[in-house]
């Protein structure tokens, strides 16, 4: 459990406080929509949340075990193993999120009662903190509930979902519906998003994924690539505060869901280069994270090709370098390209830099075991005209965020009329 709750933990964990009120089953979602976004999300159940839902279910939603209990117990395995482990879950959360928030609970939080884990870590963190009240429409108008609400609203870094107005479970009609899980989601991104981020307004067009070129019409060419490094990029950037065009092709991970990612799903590497070209124009910054396929079957077969026993010829076409076609075109965008070699490479990065006309390498060697293709985990160079920096090994979301910062630290180009054409291989 300690190794959990430890501050140095490469990726640390949205706690999820849930209370005892009919509106927990939304819980269920929003731990998917945090998923979905990139988090890692923790479960706190107090006594009353964990009659509606049990803690085996977010233990298989989440992967880690809910925490029910502040004191270690005989008969409790998830317990902590010090009496301030608690303390250290505090210290290493994201955020701390309580949904459903109970009147109970505002009330405990707004005087400062620690009776239990979720309260005790209330005090304890300095993480943002997000609270979705939900209740009946009566305890939610009552002036003692709007007092603690009140209360709670001044204290800095706490933000309140406010819940909705409608049909409740108790069938009276009137506010306290619990908030939508993607709205309380919304706000929890809002919450973690850096107050003063380069990125803000701006607009960011990002590659991901592989591209598939047929070979016949069950057969294609392709590569190992998950989508994942492109996916974090984006999920950093619309964090704070751009802007995000996600071109991917076809992959098993799962798109960032976050209304300020407008995704573009494709199939081929053509494809992938002529929607990057049409929306490059109105970008700030291009991030080509994909793998694309540097070579297409010349002329895919219009039926399966059968198996023989002789062997078979194919000839095989260059694809649109996409990263020195925005190259060309580029006025007053940044533009940044990764090289993914089998190697050291930092040679590989500095001749793309200055053959693409890029303003950033960002080189891997996916030759390594646990890092680049097809894993969570990612360790790269950074080269640019004036420095290399190199990036020890940490989880893709958190070299995202890095990658990021490198770029909003580059000189901006100098604008200059776009050369003109059409695609070149």
């Amino acid at each position: 459990m300690a190794d959990a709750a430890s501050p140095s933990d490469r990726n640390p964990p949205i706690l999820l406080g849930v209370t005892g009120g009919v509106a927990a089953y939304k819980a269920c979602e929003l731990v998917r929509q945090l998923q979905q976004r990139g988090h890692r999300v923790r479960v706190i159940l107090t006594r009353g949340g964990a009659r509606f839902v049990s803690p085996l279910t977010f233990a298989a939603l989440t992967g880690e075990p809910a925490l029910t209990r502040l004191f270690a117990s005989a008969q409790s395995g998830e317990a902590f193993a010090s009496s301030i482990d608690h303390i250290a879950l505090a210290q290493s959360a994201k955020a701390l999120v309580v949904a459903p928030a109970t009147a109970h609970c505002l009330a405990k939080l707004a005087h400062g009662l620690a009776d239990d884990l979720l309260s005790t870590v209330y005090l304890a963190t300095s993480a943002p903190v997000i609270l979705a009240p939900s209740m009946n429409v009566n305890m939610w108008r009552h002036p003692a509930t709007q007092a603690n609400l009140q209360a709670l609203a001044r204290r800095p870094g706490l933000a309140i979902v406010a819940p909705e107005a409608g049909y409740l479970a108790c069938g009276m009609v009137g506010e306290g519906r619990l908030a939508e899980p993607a709205e309380i989601a919304a706000a929890i991104e809002t919450a973690l998003r850096p107050p003063a981020s380069a990125w803000a307004g701006r607009t960011i067009l990002i590659t991901a994924g592989p591209t598939r070129e047929p070979l016949d019409p069950v057969r294609y060419f392709s590569n190992r690539s998950s989508g994942r490094m492109g996916f974090a990029l984006a999920r950093a950037a619309a964090q704070q505060g751009a802007r995000v065009q996600l071109i991917f092709g076809p992959t098993t991970a799962e798109p960032p869901a976050d209304p300020a990612i407008e995704l573009v799903p494709v199939t081929t590497a053509e494809e992938m280069a002529a929607q990057a070209v049409a929306r490059f124009a109105a970008c700030d910054a291009a991030i080509l994270a994909a793998a694309v396929a540097d070579y297409r079957p010349a002329q895919p077969a219009t039926g399966k090709i059968k198996k023989s026993s002789q062997p078979l010829h194919l000839e095989l076409l260059p694809t649109t370098d996409i990263l020195a076609e925005l190259g060309r075109r580029k006025t007053h965008q940044l533009l940044v390209g990764f090289a993914a070699e089998t190697g050291n490479p930092r040679a590989a990065a500095r001749a793309k830099l200055a053959a693409k006309n890029a303003d950033l390498i960002v080189g891997n060697d996916v030759a390594q075991p646990g890092v680049g293709f097809d894993s969570a985990d990612n360790a790269v160079v950074l080269v640019s005209a004036a420095d290399e920096t190199a990036l020890p090994r940490a989880s893709k979301d958190h070299i995202a965020g890095q990658i990021l910062a490198a770029i909003a630290a580059l000189p901006r180009p100098v604008p200059v009329p776009a050369k003109s054409g059409g695609l070149r291989a």
